[in-house]
């Protein structure tokens, strides 16, 4: 791997405490392998077992949940520097309950889960770490889990839709954003059909609650129903 990925991945939360020197070493020990795809293909398929998680090197992939009728729920994004099916990877016999497709061109990298669990014959001092990093990305996928059931539980289009613009300027820190979702992803994401959502945000921009053109948001008051 060139010092480009190698600087890329240091900063990733999995490799956090961990030397940039210590890197090249811990990969090798971690069995991890690139791959590239194109924009709309699957990483990983509902049904699939897998013994390694990905990290996204560029680009970025999208958690989807799809039903025999073809509809399909948007779970989440990963992007560059996140982690994916890291919680499968850990369970390998639990085949996936959903895919995992490429939102764009993208680049990732993949670890075996088995390797980072035990430790190596070289007795690694930064598998330690490197297991409490994984335990704490685990904890804050299941947080963000938690938080999408906040933006589905309204009754009301325009409820989702706060509830979600809220958190994400809360996220950002910003009242300027930019969603990681096209307007089809976000109403797969929430959970409802896309021309309703296009319709109640057209409303809320008269109502002057919000600016917005495609995936750029700017939230102009205080948002309460």
């Amino acid at each position: 791997m060139d010092e480009t990925h190698l600087a890329r991945l240091a900063t990733t939360p999995l490799f956090r405490g961990i030397r940039d020197e210590e890197l090249p070493t811990l990969l090798g020990c971690l069995d991890a392998h690139r791959r590239t795809y194109d924009a709309e293909e699957a990483i990983l398929r509902m049904g699939d077992t897998v013994r390694s998680l990905g990290i996204v090197l560029a680009g970025g992939v999208r958690i989807e949940r799809a039903d025999p009728w073809g509809n399909t729920a948007v779970l989440g994004f990963a992007g560059a520097g996140d982690v994916f099916a890291e919680s499968y990877a850990c369970a390998p016999d639990m085949p996936l309950l959903v895919n995992v497709v490429a939102a764009e061109p993208t680049e990732a990298l993949f670890l075996d889960v088995r390797r980072i669990a035990t430790m190596c014959p070289g007795a690694c001092a930064y598998h330690g770490k490197l297991l409490a990093n994984l335990l704490a990305i685990s904890a804050r996928k299941n947080i963000e889990l938690s938080r999408r059931a906040f933006h589905t539980s309204p009754k009301t289009m325009r409820g989702k839709l706060l509830s979600y613009l809220s958190a994400e300027a809360t996220r950002t820190g910003s009242r300027r954003f930019t969603i990681p979702f096209n307007r089809q992803q976000l109403a797969n994401y929430l959970g409802v059909d896309r021309s309703a959502l296009s319709s109640e945000l057209s409303r809320m921009q008269r109502d002057g609650l919000i600016k917005t053109r495609r995936s750029d948001f700017e939230l102009l008051c205080d948002t309460h129903e």
